[in-house]
């Protein structure tokens, strides 16, 4: 394993396990599927398990600062955890946060603190967490659109953002599906 997984596994277990144990679960799937795709993320498999570990501790009470969990986990990670940029920007930006942050009324200040990874890594990092279920286990979008819908209620913040969220959502885990295509029909 490398340093920063053996750095990134045991914050996110230690802000996560204990408060929010099903969270925690959820982040140890994404982190599975992560290691899924590897093939399709190269040089960059290492730093998109790390940041899908990690996408979800600004639930953490201890972290949760303006309720939105992918600024108040970026924020956490840059200013007290020190993490490497990258994955401090994947979890800012993790499964079509702007949308959600744009609904909150923050969305310029979500941009101007975090600047987004190359499309590739953000569809990865969406394809991971929308394909897990809250307790890990491997579901598909639609599945999980439902349940975030659901939990959240249709009409809450949340569940409209979802909603509106879903075709880029489903676009995302085409293409992640698509790479992983290309790259299981490549000769060795």
């Amino acid at each position: 394993m490398s340093d920063l997984l053996e750095w990134a596994y045991p914050l996110a277990e230690s802000v996560l396990a204990e408060p929010l144990p099903r969270r925690w679960k959820h982040c140890l799937g994404v982190a599975e599927r992560a290691r899924t795709i590897a093939p399709i993320l190269g040089q960059d498999a290492e730093l998109m398990e790390a940041a899908a570990v990690l996408h979800d501790i600004g639930y953490a009470p201890d972290l949760a600062k303006t309720g939105f969990h992918p600024l108040d986990g970026a924020r956490y990670l840059r200013d007290v955890a020190n993490a490497d940029e990258r994955v401090v920007n994947l979890v800012a930006h993790h499964s079509c946060s702007w949308m959600e942050a744009e609904a909150r009324g923050m969305r310029e200040e979500l941009e101007a603190e975090f600047p987004r990874e190359s499309a590739h890594l953000n569809d990865a990092l969406c394809y991971c967490d929308m394909n897990t279920t809250p307790d890990g286990t491997p579901t598909n979008p639609i599945d999980r659109i439902n349940e975030i819908t659901g939990r959240y209620g249709p009409e809450s913040l949340i569940g409209t953002f979802i909603r509106r969220a879903e075709p880029e959502i489903l676009d995302c885990t085409s293409r992640v599906f698509e790479r992983v295509a290309a790259t299981k029909r490549q000769p060795m």
